[in-house]
């Protein structure tokens, strides 16, 4: 099993995990939008959790993905739905009744980007607590972007966003698909 991430402290956590259950994992560090160090056709399946949102642009990261892929091999990727970058949830109001529902509000455009959405001190509030920055994708780009790199989608599937956030009362927040790469 071969993990690939940005993030040092994070492949720290999966050694740590793969570890202490006994796992033989092999971690790579880098970019997932380009995987030049992986062969063609290499992969049997790959595993995409929601992590589309630090990247600004995700077809890369679908066109690496499918070549990757042996023919048949599948890859199953997570994403949020764009409509939770263009809302905001601001924290209740002084004085507000607990458990009311706050009102949403609809704030920015998608595709999405903390670089141009946030303001200069709420990008610092992110970066200065070590916070990665966010990008959000058109389901153009999430799912058209996977076909667009030869996938075929054989499954969609919805999932809350966080339990207990306003939003999941109108709308699951997250996707997943399972994409097959064809045979020959």
């Amino acid at each position: 099993m071969t993990l690939l991430d940005a993030s040092p402290a994070q492949l720290g956590q999966d050694r740590m995990v793969a570890e202490r259950e006994g796992l033989a994992i092999r971690t790579e560090l880098g970019d997932m939008a380009d995987l030049a160090r992986f062969a063609d056709a290499s992969f049997d399946l790959v595993f995409h959790p929601c992590s589309n949102c630090f990247v600004p642009d995700v077809r890369p990261v679908w066109r690496e993905a499918a070549r990757v892929l042996r023919p048949g091999g599948a890859l199953l990727a997570g994403f949020g739905d764009p409509v939770v970058f263009s809302i905001d949830d601001p924290p209740p109001a002084a004085g507000a009744e607990p458990g009311k529902p706050r009102r949403l509000e609809l704030r920015h455009a998608i595709p999405y980007s903390d670089l141009t959405s946030l303001s200069d001190a709420e990008r610092a509030g992110h970066t200065d607590k070590g916070e990665p920055l966010c990008f959000g994708h058109t389901l153009e780009h999430q799912i058209g972007g996977q076909l667009e790199a030869g996938l075929v989608l054989v499954g969609f599937y919805d999932d809350v966003h966080v339990a207990g956030e306003p939003l999941n009362q109108l709308l699951p927040g997250f996707h997943a698909t399972r994409a097959l790469k064809p045979r020959a």
